[in-house]
């Protein structure tokens, strides 16, 4: 059976008038596979939906390609079990996995699960180079409304994170959907890499907290700015410091909160340096 990124399943309403049965639509969550020249190396939970996107983003984001062209095709395979996202490795990226094999679990809410040591849990990363440009405040105000008008599996299940790519102009280019907000993300940067798009000339915009992978993926894949509707973590801050990434936290109802690199972003007569 072809696996759907929502299902309409059955189930009872209880209000303080009575209950009632209802159908409601619900978002999909299966294992998907990862893997690499015939070995698998991560299997994450995941909406089945956009997963050549996944695939190519997760490979950029967790650092085993460092450029797309280090990735051959792209085969979606359906099993009974869940879904296998195959791919080929350029010899000199197979060689280099081959080195530093680990295996990984991922649950929705939990980006590090399966990690073999304490150093891979905080990774060094590159330090952004982004454009000497300056973000209108507005720009950055808007993007959690712009976000939400693009969330169609949002809208049909009220239960699925996104992540949008926003250029400085305020345009909202590509819009990403998975009930885990770290594949949300992987799949935007896969677009990202398949449109030609450069992720450093804009922002990621999330439906999350900031957590330390969505930073880490942020820098690996040479994204500036994120812009999240909730909070940070203090370590995350501390990441985004280091790799030269501006974090926009609690951005919702016109206003929000800078953390970390904030004179990218004009605020006002008080910028901040």
């Amino acid at each position: 059976m072809t696996k759907r990124a929502h299902i309409s399943v059955p189930g009872v309403s209880s209000r303080g008038d009575g209950a009632r049965g209802i159908t409601r639509a619900l978002p999909d969550e299966v294992p998907v596979a990862l893997v690499y020249n015939g070995a698998t190396q991560a299997v994450m939970m995941a909406t089945p939906a956009d997963l050549e996107d996944f695939a190519r983003g997760f490979s950029l984001s967790e650092g085993i390609v460092s450029d797309p062209a280090q990735l051959g095709e792209i085969e979606i395979v359906e099993q009974l079990q869940g879904i296998e996202a195959r791919m080929w490795l350029s010899p000199e990226r197979a060689a280099a996995m081959a080195e530093r094999r680990r295996a990984m679990a991922g649950p929705v809410g939990c980006g590090l699960c399966g990690i073999d040591s304490l150093q891979q849990a905080i990774r060094p990363l590159p330090r952004v180079a982004a454009p000497d440009l300056r973000w209108n405040r507005d720009v950055i105000a808007s993007a959690p409304d712009q976000l939400r008008a693009h969330q169609q599996l949002h809208d049909r299940t009220h239960a699925a994170h996104a992540a949008g790519f926003l250029r400085p102009d305020g345009t909202l280019v590509a819009v990403r959907e998975d009930v885990g907000r770290h594949n949300a993300l992987d799949k935007l940067i896969g677009a990202l890499a398949a449109s030609r798009e450069d992720p450093g000339t804009g922002a990621v915009v999330m439906t999350s907290r900031v957590s330390v992978e969505l930073v880490q993926k942020c820098a690996l894949a040479g994204i500036p700015v994120l812009i999240a509707v909730s909070a940070p973590t203090a370590r995350a801050v501390e990441i985004a410091q280091a790799a030269g990434i501006t974090i926009a936290a609690f951005a919702r109802k016109g206003a929000f909160d800078l953390y970390a690199h904030p004179s990218r972003i004009e605020t006002g007569a008080h910028d901040v340096a």
